[in-house]
């Protein structure tokens, strides 16, 4: 289950960058928002995973990162001024940002798109699961442990390494969600978004400078930067936006338990990752536990 965030209507309705974006949007069905908003990550991903012979997988994170802030702080324009405890939440969730996409680019590095996001997304359904006391999630838990299972083992198998760094990009989702939620009570619009990748970028920085030093700046590598920025970021959080203001935060994660097969279909096609039957079945799993349990939520989750 993908837990998100109610949106204040209020805030939607102002002027602003993002609010003409969402009236465009308007036109289209919620459901299709949310499938582009998928969509648009995924084919961010496999850009990413092209720039890695340039710049490498840390090098691709800091130009992400970056850039992505520099356009949502040019939007918002959020204000510095903010207590400790809301700057200390800001912070984490930034940190456990850069963390997970530092972590789940290392991860694509080694094995399949498709893969790497299915063995991230035990993080959100692991926060739907231990948050619930019904019987039925632990089936759901399960059917999702067999899917990993059968995906890492089928024949042909994966690299470990890759699979321990999509585990790790898994527990720093699943932070992700939990400070996103303590985020959302303390800041408005973009705004905690805005300054929560200023300070993934920072974290990001000195790995990305490391590996890639002047390549970062070579104008090829910044304008696919750009680009990864904007289909990883920009246009998937503003395509949710304007979704999460027509259908129940409910309806929401269920379309986007989709994300594991839409990756895995994105890698077949842009990246001519072909998987294993066996591990298409694990996909499925994976995907049927997640709309399983976020189906069986609490209508407030």
């Amino acid at each position: 289950m993908v837990h998100v965030e109610r949106v204040p209507r209020r805030r939607l309705s102002e002027t602003g960058p993002l609010a003409l974006a969402a009236r465009a949007f308007g036109a289209i069905p919620p459901p299709a928002l949310v499938l582009l908003g998928v969509v648009s990550v995924q084919i961010g991903a496999a850009v990413a995973k092209q720039l890695f012979t340039l710049v490498g997988a840390a090098g691709t994170v800091t130009l992400r990162l970056v850039l992505g802030a520099v356009v949502l702080l040019a939007v918002w324009r959020p204000s510095l001024r903010l207590d400790r405890r809301t700057l200390l939440v800001v912070a984490s969730y930034g940190l456990v940002l850069g963390a997970m996409n530092l972590t789940f680019y290392q991860a694509i590095e080694r094995i399949p798109l498709g893969a790497a996001v299915t063995i991230e997304f035990l993080g959100p359904l692991a926060v739907a699961v231990l948050g619930s006391r019904r019987w039925v999630d632990g089936l759901w838990a399960l059917l999702a442990a067999v899917g990993v299972l059968l995906l890492t083992r089928a024949d042909g198998g994966l690299s470990w390494v890759g699979v321990a760094f999509a585990l790790v990009a898994a527990v720093c989702w699943a932070g992700y969600i939990l400070l996103a939620t303590a985020m959302g009570s303390r800041t408005s619009d973009g705004r905690g978004l805005a300054l929560g990748l200023v300070f993934g970028s920072l974290l990001a920085l000195p790995f990305g400078v490391a590996e890639a030093g002047a390549a970062l700046l070579d104008p090829v590598v910044l304008i696919a930067g750009a680009a990864v920025a904007l289909l990883s970021s920009v246009i998937p959080y503003s395509l949710e936006l304007e979704a999460l203001r027509r259908i129940p935060p409910r309806v929401f994660g269920i379309l986007m338990s989709l994300e594991p097969a839409v990756a895995a279909l994105v890698g077949l096609i842009v990246l001519h990752e072909a998987l294993r039957p066996a591990q298409w079945v694990a996909i499925g799993c994976v995907v049927l536990a997640s709309v399983g349990a976020t189906r069986s939520a609490r209508p407030e989750v």
